[in-house]
């Protein structure tokens, strides 16, 4: 089976199945694992695929999303070509473990697709019941996908779930759609806890804390206060696949780190 993979959840999912063999091309975005996606063919950005170069690869299924705005455009394309397509638009961490599933069964290796998301769900199951047994109030943690400007995770995001797992909270988290803006009066209103950087497309290296600490009408934010701005790349919040589960683990640091350092009064 001949295999394009279109976004890096989906190329991640693929190779969590153990069809890495089988993947001919992939977005140009798509970067994990590095041994694999770096000996396949690129299909270009992840927004403006090239449906020439899918279609010369001759897929026999070709897995794409609507995880992102724009990602409607690039499956139009799809199917307008005619090209053999399944579609992923996870909202929840169950749909995550769901579109693993239906992955599987349309690569025809449906048994390994119940396992991995067996896993996936157990996992979950064993977030929930720590949480369920702790006795902490959840931390309030503002999640950046993008800083300038201040875009944030709403109500239609697995990246609440994940917090709530951690023993944290969105305080954005009833907000309609999926992310959304923010202005520093609604920051410093909200008052976050923490910030968590996880800017899209952005290596973790590169993440700059300093920008955070320094913008503009968010002096006065606790997370600011007490400098808890810490990085998790998004590549373990902001991609709906197996990775979720270690971005879980990662939050759950963050809140670790909030509750140790005793909550001071703001001047």
């Amino acid at each position: 089976m001949r295999i394009v993979s279109h976004t890096c959840s989906n190329t991640e999912i693929l190779c969590a199945l153990g069809l890495a063999e089988h993947i001919v091309g992939v977005d140009d975005h798509s970067d994990h694992p590095p041994e694999v996606v770096e000996s396949v063919a690129k299909i270009g950005p992840d927004l403006s695929i090239d449906i020439e170069k899918i279609t010369a690869l001759k897929p026999d299924l070709v897995v794409t999303s609507l995880t992102v705005p724009g990602h409607e455009k690039c499956l139009q394309a799809l199917q307008d070509a005619d090209l053999p397509v399944v579609v992923t638009e996870p909202k929840c961490l169950l749909d995550v473990a769901c579109d693993i599933q239906t992955i599987a069964d349309a690569a025809n290796v449906s048994q390994k697709g119940r396992e991995i998301a067996q896993v996936f769900r157990d996992r979950l199951a064993q977030f929930q019941a720590e949480q369920e047994q702790s006795a902490y109030t959840p931390v309030s943690i503002a999640v950046e996908w993008w800083p300038k400007p201040v875009i944030v995770p709403a109500k239609d995001s697995w990246v609440n779930q994940m917090l709530e797992l951690a023993g944290a909270h969105n305080p954005w988290c009833k907000q309609s759609g999926s992310s959304l803006i923010i202005e520093p009066a609604q920051a410093k209103a909200i008052n976050p806890e923490a910030v968590v950087m996880s800017w899209c497309g952005v290596k973790e290296s590169k993440y700059r804390p300093h920008v955070v600490a320094q913008r503009e009408g968010w002096s006065t934010v606790s997370a600011i206060q007490r400098q808890h701005i810490y990085p998790i790349s998004e590549a373990f919040l902001g991609r709906p696949g197996p990775r979720l589960i270690q971005g879980i683990e990662h939050l759950r640091q963050v809140v670790e780190r909030v509750r140790s350092q005793p909550s001071q009064t703001t001047p």
